[in-house]
């Protein structure tokens, strides 16, 4: 298990809510030796791996279950945008009937309501993967401040799992990212769609956890699993 750290000391801007997730996608891209022709991006969001990309494509799919993110998608002849589930296993059948060089996804695994099966329905694609999802960790200071319990698992368990399936790398990557206000902090938690959209506190509460929080950064772990 390799694990890396990158520390991120330039503040946070507003229009920035998806800054860890772009680097994500670029991490993710970096693990690509060759310049695949058909790709498939599961969770593909508003475009971070189809706008990193800098070589030609013969066939981009970015599949994704939030009509919002697929309306900012880019979109060429070469790109297809379908909305899906990857909860859903009809939709891997509908997939199957596609021949992909590489499979990606970036910062979406981790709400897989089932990431055995997630897994499973990846290898039947008979594909190299580039796969990047964030684990418990994440945000591990916060959630102990506010005694909340991650719905993510660990990079443990998401290492179990992955190799009942894979024989890829697999490396972890930790994140910090620096705000200038806790306010700041709070902004980027509910826009980043890091947290899973979920409301567990009061407003007084909140309150309390923005005067306590002991630290000016938030913290992220990743796991990356690569061909």
């Amino acid at each position: 298990m390799k694990i890396s750290q990158e520390f991120s000391k330039h503040a946070f801007e507003y229009e920035s809510y998806n800054d860890i997730q772009k680097r994500v996608a670029d991490k993710l891209l970096s693990h690509v030796d060759s310049k695949p022709k058909h790709i498939l991006d599961l969770g593909c969001g508003s475009g971070a791996i189809c706008k990193s990309i800098n070589w030609k494509y013969t066939h981009f799919i970015g599949v994704d279950f939030a009509p919002a993110m697929l309306e900012l998608h880019p979109k060429s002849l070469t790109i297809e945008s379908i909305y899906g589930d990857f909860n859903d296993t009809t939709l891997f059948e509908k997939l199957k009937t596609s021949k992909y060089d590489y499979i990606f996804s970036a910062s979406a695994l981790q709400w897989s309501m089932n990431l055995d099966e997630s897994f499973k329905e990846i290898k039947a694609l008979n594909a190299p993967i580039s796969l990047a999802i964030f684990t418990s960790s994440t945000f591990k200071t916060l959630n102990k401040t506010a005694s909340i319990e991650s719905l993510l698992k660990s990079k443990e368990e998401i290492d179990e799992l992955q190799k009942k399936y894979f024989d890829v790398n697999f490396e972890v990557m930790t994140y910090k990212l620096e705000f200038t206000s806790v306010r700041e902090m709070f902004r980027y938690i509910k826009h980043s769609g890091v947290s899973g959209s979920r409301n567990l506190l009061s407003i007084k509460e909140m309150k309390q956890l923005m005067r306590e929080y002991p630290i000016n950064y938030l913290e992220f772990e990743v796991v990356f699993l690569y061909s």
